[in-house]
Order: C-alpha cells, then sequence, then structure tokens
C-alpha cells in the first residue's frame, strides 16, 4: 500500500532549492551537476485538499522513493538534493535519483555529501555484494535522514559510523579529516604521542595494544603486548575504533595522557585494572633495525646469523631491508632470522615487495578473491632474490594483515621455515581512499589466501615449529658466552630455537 504523506499543501507556486546530483557509474565515479531547479513549493499547515501520495514526488524510481518518503514529508520547505547512481537492472533507466533533505547546517550539510561519497565507494567495492545482507540504497536515505536534525559535524560523523557498522566488517570504517592527518603523519615515521600499536580484536571489539616502541613512554611504563585500553583520560573507549583511539593518545609533547589498561582474562579483579600517566614524545618510528649474531653450531663451526626486525610495511620497508641484506652479505653472513613478531602490518604492496627480496622465479606470493568471488593470483615476474642464505620467519600473536601475507609467500613456496606463536589471522584487504572533505574511507576490497590456498582470516598462520622452553635443551643455551649482539637478543627464547632450525639446515646442508 502507498504511504500518504500527512499535513502537506502542494501550491501551483514553484520555488527553486538547492540539489545536489551525484553520478555513480560501474566504472568511474564523479559528480556530474550541482545546480538549481524548481520544485513544487511545500508547505507544513494542515490543508483540506486530497493529501500528496510520495509518488508524486518527481523521483525517477518509485520504489526507493516510497521508502524515503515516510522521513523526507517530516520536513517542512527543505531543500532536497539528489543523487543519480548508476542501476545493475536492465528494467531501470541508466541513472536512478533519489532525494534527501540537505541539512542548513553548513558543516552538517558538508558531511552529508561525504557520506554520498563514501556511500558509493562501498557500494561500488565493498567485498560482500549483499552489504551484510541489507538494503543498502536504503540504508544511504535512512542515515540521511537522520542526519537532516544534527547541529554538528561530529554527530553527523556518529551517524556514517553507525551505517558503516551494519556492514558487520570492523576494518571498513572512516576517519575525520583530523585523525586521517595524524594517521599520516604516523606513517611518514614521526609523531607525538606516547608509542603504542593498538588494534581492534574483532571477535570481542577490545582494543588490544599490539606492541609499544622499544623506549618509548609506553614501553617505560611497561605496557605490554596484549593489555586492554579501557578509557583514555576518564573516557570509556567502548565503540571507538583503533583510530579514533589513538587520535586521543597523541598530542603535542610535553604533555600528558592517562590511560586506564586492563590485563588478564579475569575482568571481576580490581587487581587486574590498572592506571598509567603517560608523558607524550616526538616517537621516531624506524620499521627495521637489524644485527649480525655470531654462534658456533653443534660441530664447532662460527657462522654470522643476519637479524632482521620490521615494526611495520611503510613505503620504505623494502628498499631499507634490501640495503640491510646487502650490508650483511658483504660482512660475511650464512644465514638470516626475519622478525615479523608485532608487526601489525601497513602497505600490502611493501609486503609483496619484500617477499621478492627473498624468492626467485615466478612464484605466486599471494591470491585474492574479488567481491564475486573470483581468485585471482599475484606472482612474481623473473624475480631475483638478494641471497640464498637459509632463513627463519619469527611470527606471533601481534603478526597480522601485510605480515601474514609475506609469512605465507615466504613459508608455501619453501623459502622459510616459521618460528614462534600462530599469527593474528586477519585476511582482508583494505583500500584507503582520502575523500574530498579531508577524511579517509578504509573499505575492505578483497580477501586473501595464501600461495598454497590456506585462508588466514580469523585463523592465522601456524608456526611449524613454537618456541616454547621446552626446547631450549640443546648446546645452544651454552653459546651465549660467543654472543657479541645485544642482551635482549641473546635471552630471547625464540631466537634461540631460530637459531637451532639454521642449525638443522646448516647441518644437512640445504637452504630454505
Amino acid at each position: 500500500m502507498e504511504a500518504l504523506c500527512p499535513n502537506l499543501d502542494v501550491s501551483r507556486k514553484p520555488t527553486s532549492v538547492l540539489l545536489y546530483s551525484y553520478r555513480f557509474s560501474c566504472s568511474n565515479r564523479r559528480i556530474i551537476k550541482k545546480g538549481r531547479v524548481s520544485m513544487p513549493q511545500v508547505s507544513s499547515r494542515t490543508s483540506s485538499r486530497t493529501p500528496l501520495k510520495c509518488k508524486d514526488l518527481s523521483i525517477d524510481n518509485e520504489n526507493l522513493i516510497r521508502s524515503i518518503g515516510r522521513g523526507v514529508v517530516g520536513f517542512a520547505a527543505a531543500a532536497l538534493a539528489a543523487i543519480s547512481i548508476c542501476c545493475d537492472s536492465p528494467a531501470l533507466a541508466e541513472s536512478l535519483t533519489v532525494a534527501f533533505p540537505v541539512s542548513r547546517t553548513l558543516e552538517v550539510n558538508t558531511v552529508q555529501r561525504t557520506l554520498v561519497e563514501a556511500w558509493g565507494l562501498i557500494r561500488e567495492t565493498f567485498i560482500d555484494p549483499t552489504f551484510n545482507h541489507q538494503d543498502w540504497d536504503l540504508k544511504l536515505q535512512q542515515t540521511m535522514v537522520e542526519m537532516f536534525p544534527l547541529r554538528s559535524a561530529d554527530a553527523a560523523y556518529n551517524k556514517i559510523h553507525g551505517m558503516l557498522s551494519t556492514l558487520g566488517d570492523p576494518f571498513t570504517r572512516i576517519i575525520s579529516p583530523k585523525e586521517y592527518q595524524s594517521f599520516r603523519i604516523g606513517s611518514d615515521g614521526n609523531l607525538q604521542g606516547v608509542g603504542i600499536f593498538i588494534n581492534v580484536e574483532p571477535k570481542t571489539g577490545h582494543l588490544v595494544v599490539l606492541s609499544c616502541v622499544e623506549g618509548s613512554p609506553a614501553a617505560r611504563a611497561g605496557i605490554h603486548e596484549g593489555d586492554e585500553l579501557v578509557e583514555i583520560n576518564g573516557e570509556r573507549l567502548d565503540g571507538i575504533d583503533n583510530e579514533a583511539a589513538a587520535q586521543k593518545l597523541r598530542g603535542r609533547a610535553g604533555t600528558t595522557v592517562t590511560v586506564k589498561l586492563h590485563s588478564g582474562n579475569d575482568w571481576g579483579s580490581d587487581s587486574s585494572f590498572r592506571e598509567v600517566k603517560l608523558p607524550r614524545e616526538v616517537i621516531k618510528l624506524s620499521p627495521l633495525s637489524s644485527a649480525i649474531i655470531p654462534h658456533r653450531t653443534p660441530d664447532g663451526h662460527l657462522l654470522k646469523t643476519g637479524y632482521v626486525k620490521l615494526s611495520a610495511f611503510s613505503q620504505t620497508a623494502a628498499a631499507d631491508m634490501e640495503n640491510a641484506i646487502h650490508e650483511m652479505e658483504n660482512q660475511g653472513v650464512d644465514s638470516y632470522i626475519l622478525d615479523l613478531r608485532n608487526n601489525p602490518g601497513g602497505l600490502v604492496k611493501a609486503g609483496l615487495d619484500v617477499a621478492q627480496i627473498w624468492l626467485d622465479g615466478n612464484d605466486t606470493l599471494v591470491n585474492t578473491i574479488d567481491r564475486d568471488g573470483n581468485m585471482f593470483p599475484i606472482n612474481m615476474v623473473n624475480g631475483h632474490a638478494v641471497t640464498h642464505d637459509p632463513l627463519v620467519v619469527l611470527v606471533n600473536e601481534g603478526s597480522a594483515s601485510a605480515s601474514e601475507i609475506l609469512a605465507g609467500a615466504l613459508h608455501d613456496n619453501g623459502r622459510a621455515i616459521l618460528v614462534g606463536h600462530r599469527t593474528f589471522g586477519k585476511g582482508k584487504i583494505q583500500s584507503v581512499t582520502e575523500l574530498r572533505d579531508g577524511s579517509a574511507l578504509f573499505i575492505t576490497v578483497a580477501k586473501y589466501l595464501s600461495p598454497a590456498l590456506h585462508d588466514i582470516d580469523q585463523v592465522g598462520i601456524a608456526p611449524d615449529v613454537q618456541c616454547t622452553t621446552d626446547m631450549l635443551n640443546s648446546p645452544k643455551e651454552s653459546l651465549l658466552k660467543d654472543k657479541s649482539a645485544d642482551s635482549s637478543l641473546e635471552a630471547d627464547s625464540c631466537i634461540m630455537v631460530a637459531e637451532h632450525e639454521l642449525d638443522i639446515q646448516e647441518s644437512k646442508g640445504t637452504a630454505s
């Protein structure tokens, strides 16, 4: 049954209202027109005239306006905006126009346009074409109507956050212009903050510490991997994503921030919660560090192991690693340990570039699966490894995303042995798009499988060897005196296990 529009009267006198017209073609998105058009004047006074049926509004598609009409009609003399979208159904016109009320608050109106832009990108690229089994077009209409009475950009952004949360994917999100600037500053390698890497744990939604920058205020305060952030400056973090939380932690060097943390599994115990006051400092983020670890094999040979720790996949990660390996090759290194523990990921391309430093030929690096279920392998082309020396890769619960892509590529192609603990399990790839208002939209656009077609999402990668203390009863333990590397490396049980695995490969005369 058609909905009626109560308390509306339409006069014959036309008025000019603002119209935004967006076309989202399936191959190219762009604004096609912005101008003024004549539409019937709408007033809110009660009339004895026959009520206007919502379908009589001049909108191209009757079914869509029927659903939005219930929301639009409550706003008297409101300017209407319209969006044109491409339609896949041959029964409909090539483009489709949907009306919504334009806020008279300038900053809210700006966010409305951002919503349209974000909605269109998700409509075209989101990994789930069912949009979590909901009507995505209707979701836009409902959110636009909810935005209309708002008076602040923050409140309007919250509506976008709410709309994106219905997709059921914690990695598809929007961050404000201010948050995006902080995100970019952090990616460039310098920020002012406390030195914590955090992420949302998908199963619980809690904000979890992945790692702390060595020597940072967070590290000095004893904050550890796995601690959960509960409050920042007394504000609860329920429902807040990792970028919003990171923004609260960042700030001008010399200021302080108070964080409340939970450690352990007993949420009912007061002893599992603690508050820490942290000074903000200039944090220099170097994604790569290296060292040479000399050691003797069980049969008495003196070897040099190159240790490379990669903390994030930045734009310079591959170049920095290649330079480090060349330097260590010149110093006579015989084997390598690549440490990806607590590396939360970063640029997928950087992960693939790092993989090519270690691999030869036309190996498959990763398999991607698009929204239609089509699988596309990403292969090397005539690759030439920088070194063929034996390689062990260290991973743990904090190794995620691009770290898992790299670990999977090296392991499944027989290049490396994995030592440590099962990885985080993030088998999705996001695109990041800067929107016109300076905000940024993160969209999950693909899933991936390892070269051996292992599904990593919410499962992770199991190592070949776990680094438990039971495995340290070997001659390696007596060789610590021969090491000249950093004491923290000497005491690292996983590195000792990795060296043991390299000794096994050396004794077999094989390279990974």
